[in-house]
């Protein structure tokens, strides 16, 4: 599974490899094609992909291709944001905020350890 940007046939089982069984912090952008709010999020998630490099996972998942995963999470609207660590969601951000980039990127530093 490329782990940004990615389609599968079995995503809860590349979910869980992937995500909750990481040994380091993951990001995940839950998104969709038709999405406006998630195109504007689009670029924030690449920078902070580009800014930590390896400390991080960062992981889209398109919402129309792989609704299970979102539907077992309970996301409800999009773009959503979760951060995981330890198999578990440490922070979740729904919709689009101002200062959005600085506000995951302190999260995501808090975890590396």
């Amino acid at each position: 599974m490329p782990i940004y940007g990615y389609r599968c046939s079995n995503c809860g089982h590349e979910f869980e490899i992937q995500v909750l069984k990481s040994d380091k912090p993951v990001l995940v952008d839950f998104w969709a094609t038709w999405c406006g709010p998630c195109r504007m999020i689009a670029p924030i998630v690449e920078q902070i992909r580009s800014e930590l490099g390896d400390k991080v996972t960062v992981v889209k998942m398109d919402i129309d291709e792989n609704p299970t995963v979102p539907m077992q999470l309970g996301i409800m609207s999009i773009p959503t944001v979760i951060i995981f660590k330890d198999g578990k969601p440490a922070e979740r951000t729904v919709g689009y905020r101002p200062n959005m980039k600085g506000d995951l990127k302190a999260k995501l530093e808090a975890l590396i350890s």
